[in-house]
C-alpha cells in the first residue's frame, strides 16, 4: 500500500531541508547554489520546466509585482498562466498559482510525495551537494505547472539570479527590475556585481527588458545582452509612462508602448507601481512580438485587477494603519516618498523590524524624515534583527525609540497612543508586515 503524505507533513518535509531564506549571508558560490543539482532533480520529472513559454524575472524591486502584473494580463488574454513568487505572507501555497489560484493542498502534498524519493536519491548520490529547502519548492513548481498544463509560466527569482534554482529555464523574457544595494554580503559590494548576477538569467536570443536603473548597471546589462545576442528594451527610453491621478485605492497611468499607448489603472500604490507597471507593459508587448495575442482591453482588465497585498496596503482608516514589506534602503526613500504624496495625516507613528542581514543603519536614516515616533520591534522569522540592534541603529541618529517584543505589543502601543489623524506605518520586511496583518485583521 502506497504511503501518502498530507499538506502538513508535505509542508514540513520541505522546510526540513537547509532554507537559505533563514541561514543569513550564505556565500553565493556553485558550492552552495548548485544548479546541476536542480537538473537531477527534475530530469526524473521529464524536464517539466521546459517546453512551457516562460518570463522569467529577477532585480532588486518590485520583481514580484512585475511578474504578478504580467501573469494578471495574461490571464486576462486567455492565457492559462502560472506564477511563482517569493517570500510567502501567509502559507507557503501563496507562492505557487496558476490564473490566479493557490495551489490546492492536496496538489501540493501528492507532488511533494512524488519528488520524495527523487529528492533522496540525488540526496544520496551528492555529487553535487544536498538539495535545499527552495530548490526542491521550485521543482514542486515546476511539476505543478506541467500537471496543470500551463500555457505560460511567470518565475520571480528566488536570490540574484545567475545560480538562483529558477534558472534552469530556457525564457523568452527576461526582465531585470530596479536594481540597488541589497544582499551586498552574498551578491556583491557594487551595483555592477549585482547586475552581473541578476543578468545571469539572460539567455541566448531571448528578450530582455530592463526597468531604469543606474548607469553602472545599464551598462552591465547591455554587456550581457551583447554576448548572448539578446534584444535590449529599456523602459524609460524605449518604453515610457506618466501618472495621470489617484486616491488611497488606486492609482491611473499612461504607457507608451513600442506600438501602442495604454491608460490603465492599478490598484496599487507608490510612484515605483508605475514603473513595474510600464515594465510589465514592455514584457508583454515582447510577447506579443513573440506571437502572444494581447489587447489593449487585456492590458486594461489585467492592470485593474492585481492584488499584491503587503505593499502599501491600508489595513484600518482611523487612525490609519499602512503597511509596507520595504527592506532596504532604496526601497525604503521610496516608501518614505510615497507615505508623504499619498496619506494626510498629524503625527507618523513607525513600527520597525527588519532581517539581521539587512541595511539596518540605511533604512533608519530614511526614516528618520518621516517618523514622530518610533517603536522597533522583530517578526518571529529566524532572521530577525534584535531589537537592541535596531535601537542602536536610531540611537546613532539621535532618535530615542520604543522597543516592543513581538509585532502584536507594538500595535497595541501604537494604537493605544494615536488620534484618529494619526498615520501607524509598519514596515522592514515582509515577515513584519505578515504578521501585522494576521494581528489586524
Amino acid at each position: 500500500m502506497k504511503l501518502q503524505m498530507d499538506y502538513r507533513q508535505a509542508q514540513d518535509y520541505i522546510l526540513s531541508f537547509t532554507d537559505y531564506e533563514k541561514t543569513p549571508g550564505v556565500a553565493y558560490t556553485a558550492a552552495n547554489y548548485d544548479l546541476r543539482r536542480m537538473e537531477k532533480l527534475l530530469q526524473p520529472l521529464g524536464n517539466p520546466h521546459l517546453g512551457i513559454r516562460t518570463v522569467h524575472v529577477a532585480g532588486t524591486k518590485g520583481k514580484g509585482s512585475t511578474a504578478a502584473m504580467v501573469a494578471e494580463v495574461l490571464n486576462a488574454a486567455g492565457y492559462k498562466t502560472g506564477l511563482f513568487t517569493s517570500p510567502h505572507l501567509h502559507t507557503l501555497r501563496e507562492r505557487i498559482k496558476v490564473d490566479a489560484n493557490l495551489i490546492s493542498e492536496a496538489d501540493f502534498a501528492a507532488i511533494v510525495m512524488e519528488l520524495k524519493p527523487i529528492v533522496e536519491a540525488v540526496n544520496q548520490e551528492g555529487l553535487h551537494g544536498q538539495l535545499t529547502t527552495f530548490e526542491i519548492l521550485t521543482a514542486v513548481v515546476f511539476a505543478y505547472f506541467k500537471k496543470s498544463h500551463v500555457d505560460f509560466q511567470v518565475l520571480e527569482v528566488g536570490l540574484g539570479g545567475r545560480l538562483d534554482a529558477t534558472n534552469v529555464v530556457k525564457p523568452d523574457i527576461c526582465i531585470l527590475t530596479s536594481l540597488s544595494l541589497d544582499h551586498t554580503e552574498v551578491l556583491g559590494d557594487s551595483l555592477g556585481k549585482i547586475a552581473a548576477e541578476k543578468a545571469g538569467i539572460i539567455k541566448p536570443g531571448c528578450i530582455v527588458v530592463s526597468s531604469p536603473q543606474a548607469k553602472e548597471a545599464t551598462e552591465v546589462i547591455e554587456e550581457f545582452c551583447r554576448q548572448q545576442q539578446a534584444r535590449l528594451i529599456q523602459v524609460g527610453k524605449d518604453v515610457t509612462w506618466h501618472r495621470k491621478g489617484g486616491n488611497l485605492c488606486q492609482q491611473s497611468l499612461t504607457v507608451e508602448g513600442e506600438t501602442e499607448k495604454y491608460d490603465l489603472i492599478i490598484p496599487l500604490l507608490g510612484d515605483h507601481q508605475l514603473e513595474n507597471a510600464a515594465t510589465a507593459v514592455a514584457a508583454l508587448e515582447a510577447l506579443v512580438y513573440l506571437g502572444t495575442r494581447i489587447s489593449a482591453h487585456n492590458m486594461a482588465q489585467g492592470f485593474s485587477q492585481i492584488k499584491w497585498p503587503g505593499r502599501l496596503q491600508i489595513l484600518n482608516r482611523e487612525p490609519m494603519v499602512v503597511v509596507d514589506g520595504a527592506h532596504n534602503a532604496y526601497s525604503m526613500r521610496k516608501l518614505t516618498e510615497a507615505v508623504k504624496e499619498y496619506f494626510k495625516y498629524n503625527r507618523c507613528f513607525i513600527i520597525f523590524g527588519t532581517s539581521c542581514d539587512k541595511d539596518i543603519p540605511g533604512m533608519a536614516r530614511e526614516l528618520k524624515s518621516l517618523a514622530h515616533h518610533i517603536t522597533v520591534t522583530r517578526s518571529s522569522h529566524p532572521r530577525a534583527a534584535t531589537t537592541p540592534i535596531l535601537a542602536e541603529e536610531f540611537a546613532k541618529l539621535g532618535i530615542k525609540v520604543k522597543v516592543a517584543q513581538n509585532i502584536s505589543e507594538a500595535l497595541s502601543q501604537a494604537l493605544a497612543a494615536t488620534k484618529k489623524t494619526d498615520l501607524i506605518l509598519v514596515t522592514g520586511s515582509l515577515f513584519v508586515v505578515a504578521e501585522a496583518i494576521d494581528t489586524l485583521l
